[in-house]
């Protein structure tokens, strides 16, 4: 065959690859409201950048038919580029190809590119639409699945690994996107579960639909499995390249650097009417975050879940920077099971790759309630202690209201190793709110008293002249200053900047046992 008769047919083969499982199977995808691996890679990476790896390798098996079956790419689709600029590796599963089901080759592709992104410290996409396991090739299927995981582990804290699912994520499947980093699902078509609602009807006679059970709505409220929902691909897409832009190339990096054009000395005067006058009236701390970050854009991680704790990532002066913050417009701002879970995770992902903490602690205390307790509030939120003490990063603190006891000492507190504490006028810090502390030390005043009623109120009064103010803990050393509201956005910039160059050692060891 002349040379150019080669060329030709190479091209000829590469077109033929392009198709997947061929333009019927196409067709299909686009009518269950899904695009193909390929569509969802050309909306991800700058226009021409992206490179495809392995796209001629194909399965080994001829077991059980297979060998009729065989397709170039396997049913995924794997290779580099680049998003805005910076080199990402993906791998994209190609459900238009034996229904996208991993087996032996197929896992080798995937395990291949996220050992090149761990070389080149590059982040690493996992773009999931899948049958799950390659039945008809058996242990080797599972074999990749633990290939997969084991290298998702050992790239965890090194590089930032996102998950995208986008079809159908079943059985042993699920387990690689929940160690990586971030969950990003669409609503209708992403589903997750480890036994599909067949088999759960089987065995216990429940009755559920895959949606119910595994869609993108009970895994960003009611499991937290997925830190992300969006209405379609599109926007999916869009969300991932947006959250790219706060992260860091991998944990030796800074994160990207954005010019700030919005006024570093700007004083926000509306941040003096957020907090009500009533201490035990909601409301809603974004409105304190968007006024002090850069633009008033920050991007929530996990909205849907543990409402009452509010986590993700912003920037100030062009810095990317990492916010938990107690939201008192749900359950009053208390720490729980799920919300103690959601910030640990949130914590250690920003020391892992050296995003500033900074924490708006407004909360009365852990939620009470025999249902908490049996849960485990105690270990989980031991999560929550372990974290922020184990954190190296820089740690502010802003006390906007509450912080009440042991809740108190687990947002990020001088006594965690924040390194500075800042406490608006507002400010109650003590070991309880004032009407519990007066009814414990008071009590028998009160109930010696003429009028309980009176004499209650004007103990509960003392109590809180006393101890529920930011004075007696700036006294001790604390909290660091009590400043004006309208400042807070001028200190965080000037803290933050005196704090890059922070450097903390810790004892030698291993690794920690936290309280999982």
């Amino acid at each position: 065959m002349a040379t150019m008769d080669k060329i030709n047919n190479l091209s000829a083969l590469k077109q033929q690859i392009k198709l997947g499982g061929g333009e019927d199977k196409i067709k299909k995808q686009h009518e269950a409201g899904k695009k193909t691996a390929r569509e969802r890679i050309n909306l991800l990476f700058d226009e021409g950048s992206f490179v495809e790896i392995d796209s001629f390798v194909e399965t080994r098996s001829v077991e059980f038919g297979m060998a009729s079956k065989k397709i170039s790419g396997d049913g995924v689709v794997t290779g580099y580029g680049t998003v805005d600029g910076r080199l990402v590796y993906v791998s994209s599963q190609d459900f238009t190809v034996i229904g996208g089901s991993l087996g032996e080759m197929h896992a080798k592709k995937i395990t291949k590119v996220m050992d090149m992104a761990m070389k080149m410290g590059a982040p690493f996409i996992s773009i999931n639409d899948s049958g799950g396991a390659r039945i008809e090739e058996g242990i080797d299927a599972l074999s990749g699945f633990g290939d997969i995981f084991y290298r998702n582990t050992l790239a965890s804290g090194v590089i930032p690994q996102i998950s995208v699912i986008m079809g159908p994520c079943a059985g042993g499947a699920v387990y690689s996107p929940a160690i990586t980093d971030f969950v990003f699902m669409v609503e209708k078509t992403s589903q997750m579960f480890i036994t599909g609602p067949s088999v759960i009807k089987a065995v216990t006679g429940e009755d559920v639909t895959f949606e119910a059970l595994g869609g993108a709505e009970a895994h960003n409220s009611t499991s937290g499995v997925a830190h992300f929902k969006s209405a379609s691909e599109e926007e999916c897409i869009a969300d991932i390249k947006r959250l790219l832009s706060f992260l860091p190339d991998n944990n030796l990096s800074d994160s990207p650097f954005l010019i700030c054009e919005d006024d570093l000395n700007r004083l926000p005067e509306e941040l003096s009417e957020v907090i009500p006058d009533s201490p035990n009236k909601g409301y809603d701390v974004l409105d304190i975050i968007t006024k002090v970050v850069d633009n008033g854009e920050f991007m929530e991680v996990q909205k849907h879940f543990a409402m009452n704790i509010v986590v993700g990532f912003a920037r100030i002066n062009g810095s990317s920077i990492g916010i938990i913050a107690n939201q008192p417009k749900v359950n009053a701002g208390s720490l729980d099971v799920d919300a103690s879970d959601k910030a640990a995770r949130f914590i250690r992902f920003c020391d892992s790759f050296n995003i500033p903490l900074v924490t708006f602690t407004d909360v009365p205390g852990y939620l009470p309630g025999v249902k908490q307790e049996h849960s485990g509030i105690i270990r989980h939120g031991a999560k929550l202690l372990y974290s922020f003490s184990e954190a190296t990063v820089p740690k502010i603190n802003v006390i906007t209201r509450k912080a009440y006891g042991g809740a108190y000492i687990a947002m990020n507190s001088k006594h965690l190793g924040a390194d500075m504490v800042f406490a608006w006028p507002t400010a109650e810090i003590a070991v309880m709110g004032p009407d519990g502390a007066a009814n414990i030390i008071f009590k028998k005043d009160i109930a010696n008293a003429d009028d309980p009623i009176a004499c209650r109120a004007e103990k509960i009064q003392e109590y809180r002249d006393k101890f529920s103010n930011p004075y007696v803990a700036a006294a001790r050393g604390y909290v660091d200053d009590v400043i004006e509201p309208a400042s807070t956005r001028v200190r965080l910039a000037s803290a933050l900047e005196m704090l890059a160059g922070k450097r903390e050692n810790r004892p030698s060891k291993k690794h920690g046992n936290i309280p999982l």
